[in-house]
């Protein structure tokens, strides 16, 4: 039997970058979005403030663009400050690259099990989705899901006792499947 695990985001990321005012290093998303137009042209940016000092940054995600290029969703989603809006712009690799900066997850996803009845069997097969995109360590959600050490996970690797057709060790952020025999 498959079971279902789920790895779901609790808040939308820290933003890593250096504060101009304090030399921190951490931004939180402050949900809106900054639109000016100029004529036939429209600027709009995403407002994150540094977690010590309360500063406010901009990341710009539209500059000097054509209003008539901009799909007019698009438009009323930056008006409204959709949060969803927020974090599907948070996580585009695009305007990750172009803003140069990084994302901090930690403390801001869950993984859902849907209970543990499932330890009692001596072969596991367990699918990991993700709503969202969150690097996550592989041996880490499996660790938390079986209730397990980090150490006993990488073990049962090793001994070919943990298997999945993707990597388990460094970071994922795509679903996957593994097998865990007890």
């Amino acid at each position: 039997m498959l079971n279902h695990w789920v790895v779901m985001p609790t808040r939308l990321p820290h933003v890593l970058r250096r504060c101009h005012s304090c030399a921190s290093d951490r931004f939180r998303p402050s949900g809106k979005f900054r639109v000016n137009a100029h004529h036939k042209l429209i600027d709009a940016w995403l407002l994150v403030l540094c977690t010590s000092c309360g500063d406010t940054a901009k990341l710009p995600l539209l500059e000097r663009a054509q209003v008539r290029s901009v799909q007019p969703e698009l438009l009323d989603r930056l008006h409204d400050n959709d949060l969803g809006l927020v974090a599907e712009l948070l996580q585009d690799p695009a305007v990750q690259h172009r803003n140069r900066i990084a994302l901090d997850w930690s403390g801001a996803w869950r993984l859902d099990t849907n209970g543990s009845d499932h330890l009692d069997r001596e072969v596991i097969d367990i699918t990991v989705r993700f709503t969202a995109r969150i690097p996550v360590r592989p041996t880490r959600l499996i660790a938390t899901g079986c209730g397990l050490s980090r150490a006993e996970v990488e073990r049962r690797i090793t001994e070919g006792k943990l298997v999945s057709a993707v990597r388990l060790t460094g970071k994922v952020a795509e679903d996957f499947t593994f097998t865990l025999k007890l």
